[in-house]
């Protein structure tokens, strides 16, 4: 978690939501990646898409058996899909997404019944430093747009 915690910075440092990835098998990394839909003008770059296929490109395959994905914010609905899909074996995440987390605090979809492939998963993993790391960069955006706002105010004579 540690490592997906320095790629959320390089995201931020890009002005991406800091949101990092790392895919393991057997000890080894694979795949990682931070968020860059903005940069890469692609909706689809989350970090766990990056790091997916990454791994899927190092591995010559789209099926990643047996690996662990630790990333540092709860996946969204796509992202969940990404990685039944790929049969990735285990999810750690670090902060839960209480907007639009897929797998407690929206929905539940790694418990659905419809699945053809289940994945282990678990919460809460370094989640203070996750959630300070999004709360920051949240609290300074909020503030760029509130001193944006005070620039673009006329002065009427």
């Amino acid at each position: 978690m540690r490592r997906a915690l320095e790629l959320a910075a390089q995201g931020e440092a890009l002005d991406e939501v800091p949101v990092g990835a790392v895919i393991v098998r057997n000890d080894e990394m694979i795949g990682e990646g931070f968020n860059q839909p903005i940069t890469s003008h692609d909706p689809t770059a989350h970090a766990e898409i990056v790091a997916l296929r990454m791994a899927a490109l190092q591995e010559l395959n789209y099926r990643l058996v047996g690996a662990t994905l630790y990333v540092t914010l709860e996946p969204c609905t796509m992202c969940v899909g990404a990685l039944v899909h790929a049969r990735v074996a285990r999810l750690v995440y670090g902060t839960t997404e209480t907007k639009a987390g897929a797998v407690e605090s929206k929905s539940r979809l790694l418990d659905s019944e419809h699945f053809n492939h289940r994945l282990e998963y678990s919460g809460g993993v370094c989640a203070a430093d996750c959630q300070q790391q999004l709360s920051h960069f949240f609290q300074r955006r909020r503030e760029e747009a509130k001193q944006q706002k005070v620039l673009n105010v006329k002065i009427e004579p």
